[in-house]
């Protein structure tokens, strides 16, 4: 099965890095990326889908933004992908809206601090201390922190991963994660780079992302950057969602088997013909359209208790 015709015509509304770029400093390409990224948003992602509720937040000291439907409904915290170095609450905005809208839950997207003017674990840090505020002025808020879930994409999918495992280790559990072709190997070691590097994503960008977040190698081995070195018993119940023609693909799945292994409830679905960055491509990708319901879905499931 080929890649999917719309994933190719999504790939052309993104600039590309034109030689003189690509031949620079990596300041010089981080920056064209992270503008490139942002230009293309309003092409791939679609118009603002409209909420009773679209409003930025201080959360302790974290810049967020919160979606919502009603009053006192659970919290989704989201954390963007980017490798840990690009991407914003604007990059995932339309996704986050599509979510909060179909899922009754109210999302809270957080801008967390981007390598590598912020290393590890500042990206960590900060979506923790946003459950901490969540804590303390979930009411003030107008949302229930009693009922709470993370998820994130690629990068994000790994922040995810670590803060509710933290959490499951302080005794504060959430209830349900949601992990969008999570990056959760530090040493990228998996068949599918062999096989799918060119499509998209490769192996050498990841390398270059993961030392780019965590620039000490010793620190790539421990549970806080490489999620499947802990003891996973005891996780939150989880939805793990991979796409076809990723080189994280495999990644996800291994992650998927090792939580059911350790007792852990966990829904693994690999999406046909697509790519990594799909999902939030809402305006060009039906298939983003189907994930971002799936995740709806599966958090009203689990948090509308």
């Amino acid at each position: 099965m080929a890649l999917h015709p719309q994933v190719t015509a999504a790939a052309a509304l993104r600039r590309r890095p034109p030689p003189e770029v690509l031949a620079g400093d990596p300041a010089t390409r981080l920056r064209f990326v992270r503008e490139a990224m942002e230009d293309s948003n309003e092409a791939e992602c679609g118009p603002a889908l409209p909420l009773p509720v679209v409003v930025d937040v201080d959360a302790g000291g974290v810049p967020c933004r919160l979606y919502a439907t009603s009053f006192g409904a659970p919290v989704f915290v989201y954390a963007h992908g980017g490798g840990w170095s690009y991407g914003s609450v604007e990059t995932v905005d339309r996704f986050c809206r599509r979510v909060a809208d179909r899922s009754g839950c109210a999302v809270l997207s957080v801008e967390y601090r981007l390598a590598p003017e912020h290393v590890f674990p500042a990206a960590i840090e900060d979506v923790e201390a946003v459950f901490g505020y969540l804590r303390k002025e979930g009411a003030d808020l107008g949302v229930d922190a009693a009922r709470l879930a993370v998820g994130g994409d690629s990068a994000g999918g790994q922040i995810a991963a670590v803060v509710a495992r933290r959490r499951r280790d302080a005794a504060v559990p959430l209830d349900y994660q949601v992990l969008i072709y999570p990056a959760l190997d530090p040493l990228t070691s998996a068949e599918s780079f062999d096989e799918l590097g060119a499509y998209g994503l490769d192996r050498a960008a990841m390398r270059w992302a993961w030392e780019t977040y965590v620039p000490d190698p010793a620190l790539r081995f421990t549970p806080d950057v490489a999620p499947m070195a802990a003891d996973l018993a005891g996780m939150p119940p989880t939805l793990i969602i991979t796409a076809e023609y990723d080189v994280l693909r495999d990644e996800g799945a291994d992650y998927a088997d090792a939580l059911a292994e350790a007792g852990v409830p966990v829904v693994h679905t690999r999406y046909a013909q697509m790519n990594h960055g799909f999902a939030r491509k809402l305006a060009v990708i039906d298939a983003a359209r189907a994930a971002a319901d799936q995740v709806a879905a599966s958090l009203r499931a689990a948090l509308t208790f």
